[in-house]
């Protein structure tokens, strides 16, 4: 497994990144404000306007580190890595299973209900804390009969409509689990591109962040990022990642994005409202959810599959590794991480 270091992220405007030696430094008003060596580095994540030096970029590439550059507000823009690599039988394993309807939904099974289950994790969680609700305990009810209804599905495109059914479900009663009720924050609905709402922009904001986590994951053991299973194959679009990211959002973004709401961390004074409706982190507040998202990614877990604890940022690595070794046919099938 391929070892969890740290992620640097740069949300200072206006910031140069070169090399000295082997060490990482941060310029700004030429004056040096941090240095770090690069081998304590698995990735660096640019915000807005960050410079680096062709020196740094080619030696991340050799180095394996990768560097990606999103706007100042967290979307996407581009990122720097070296040459591929990898096994390349086990790339075409990849490619074999994501061709074929049977073998790729096979896998999609598994993630869909992996997903499912840790969203109805937390929604029995917030149940067993702080009672019983209605509409709730119904949902959960739904989602149990939805896990086993994935037994005798065999199509993708049923599959996404189970997903996308089960997501809708929870996220109508997400509400519920912001227990901060003096903050006027509310969600109707998922919605991004852009997001509509305060708590909108958060989970679009640490969704694109574990995909940066998952891509690494993916890349570590040897795999395609752009070739999934249950998201489809499209120019640019990191589908495997898209994939693994499913079991992960409800656990680790949403759960972060509650814990900042409920412990008075963030308020709507922290985000900026656009005429168009967009909603986007204003600079120090994108600073805090960096800060719960590193620390979120500390905390210790017990992985059911593998039976030993891990910090939850290695997850993504570990589930990359396990579906390597599905791939490999080393296991009989994909199994995904279920959080008790």
């Amino acid at each position: 497994m391929k070892k969890f270091l740290n992620t640097l992220y740069i949300t200072t405007q206006g910031i140069y990144l070169h090399l000295e030696g082997e060490s990482l430094v941060a310029e700004k008003e030429q004056k040096n404000i941090l240095r770090l060596p690069l081998h304590t580095l698995s990735g660096i994540i640019c915000f807005g306007n960050v410079m680096c030096s062709p020196f740094l970029l080619g030696h991340c590439a050799e180095c394996g580190i990768r560097i990606s550059f999103l706007t100042e507000y967290g979307k996407f823009l581009a990122r720097v890595e070296g040459p591929v690599s990898g096994n390349v039988m086990l790339r075409t394993a990849q490619m074999k299973v994501s061709m074929d309807p049977y073998l790729a939904s096979s896998v999609a099974k598994n993630i869909v209900a992996g997903k499912i289950l840790n969203t109805r994790t937390v929604l029995q969680r917030y149940q067993r804390d702080h009672g019983e609700n209605e509409k709730c305990s119904e949902i959960i009810q739904l989602m149990a009969h939805m896990v086993r209804r994935l037994d005798s599905v065999s199509d993708l495109d049923t599959l996404r409509g189970i997903e996308g059914e089960a997501a809708k479900l929870y996220f109508s009663v997400f509400n519920l689990l912001l227990l901060n009720k003096n903050s006027n924050f509310q969600i109707k609905n998922r919605n991004r591109r852009p997001p509509l709402d305060p708590v909108n922009s958060m989970l679009s904001f640490l969704y694109t962040l574990l995909v940066h986590d998952c891509e690494a994951a993916l890349e570590g053991v040897g795999l395609d990022p752009q070739i999934g299973f249950l998201h489809s194959l499209r120019p640019g679009r990191p589908s495997l990642a898209l994939d693994l990211i499913e079991e992960f959002r409800a656990i680790l973004a949403d759960r972060t994005v509650l814990s900042l709401i409920n412990l008075n961390q963030i308020s709507e004074k922290d985000f900026l409202f656009s005429e168009t409706g967009a909603v986007t982190l204003k600079d120090d507040a994108r600073k805090t959810v960096l800060l719960a998202w590193q620390k979120k990614k500390k905390e210790l877990i017990n992985h059911p599959f593998l039976n030993e604890k891990i910090e939850i940022g290695l997850l993504p690595h570990a589930q990359a590794l396990l579906l390597s070794r599905f791939l490999r046919g080393d296991l009989d099938a994909y199994p995904p991480f279920l959080w008790k």
